[in-house]
């Protein structure tokens, strides 16, 4: 009931700041995981374009859950804010214990965000410390705003929480320099998530996995934004001295398969039905 409440007074609140703006349910969206056996899946696409909000599963787009090493966003934004990074470039050494390939190495913040590094996070995590994350988390009002146990576990221990939903509006905000952080460090958080840049579009996102709160399943998160690249001629005197026009697109998808489920590669599967939704909704070409 709850949630259901929650999602009520977002379409109440969206449909009062603008009279154009839509909501819509997207059944269709569906086949893109019937046909990898998905049956517990939800995605959230926000077309500022068209100040529209369009999704699939509602009570799972509203259901709040583990960010995963989607928070590391959210941690890249305050090591930057409080000077515990002073830019993209802080090195962390290797502790020198093995984990991954892609982890066990000295690496700084730009690195350690498209590796998703966990020993690099959960040592940011510790020096930023808790007083000051805490300050974050309900300054931006992320999510439930919740730390319990160790800090750099809060976005593994199913203590903080965050629906599809709100990682949309956090990374509209992000998008346009609109949460309470420096617009500095905006900017550099938003430009270390670009993973995809095409003559058509480009793509900034972050990924997430951990198991649920029983172990019998993988959550699996990809949440960021698109944007499209179109091309226009500008009249002669126009004030825009550009032809190049990003429109933007801010989507977050995820879903649970059970843990033993090793079938298919799901980590590159989400990434597929990333492509295929924005493909069809028109947020990137095809």
């Amino acid at each position: 009931m709850h949630n259901k409440f929650l999602f009520s007074i977002l379409a109440i609140a969206i449909l009062a700041s603008c009279s154009k703006s839509r909501i819509k349910e997207h059944q269709e969206w569906g086949k893109f995981y019937e046909k990898h056996g998905i049956k517990n899946a939800c995605f959230m696409l926000r077309d500022n374009n068209h100040e529209s909000i369009h999704y699939y599963n509602k009570d799972r787009n509203i259901q709040r859950i583990t960010p995963a090493s989607t928070f590391k966003i959210f941690l890249s934004l305050a090591a930057l804010e409080s000077a515990v990074a002073p830019d993209d470039q802080l090195v962390i050494k290797w502790d020198s214990v093995q984990r991954k390939p892609d982890w066990d190495k000295d690496m700084n913040l730009r690195e350690a965000l498209t590796s998703s590094s966990e020993p690099y996070f959960k040592e940011l995590a510790r020096r930023i410390g808790p007083t000051k994350l805490q300050h974050y988390l309900d300054t931006v009002k992320y999510g439930n705003m919740t730390m319990a146990g160790n800090i750099d576990e809060v976005w593994t221990n199913h203590s903080l929480q965050i629906s599809a939903d709100e990682q949309t509006g956090f990374l509209k905000r992000l998008y346009f320099a609109e949460l309470p952080f420096a617009e500095r460090t905006q900017r550099i958080v938003k430009t270390m998530m670009l993973r995809e840049q095409t003559p058509g579009y480009n793509l900034y996102y972050k990924t997430g996995t951990w198991h649920t709160p029983d172990t019998t399943k993988f959550i699996y998160w990809i949440v960021g934004f698109a944007e499209r690249i179109e091309h226009v001629k500008e009249p002669e005197g126009s004030m825009n001295k550009s032809d190049t026009r990003n429109y933007p697109y801010f989507f977050a998808q995820n879903f649970e398969m059970p843990i033993a489920d090793t079938s298919k590669d799901w980590f590159k599967t989400r990434l597929e039905i990333l492509h295929d939704v924005l493909k069809e909704y028109g947020a990137i070409p095809k």
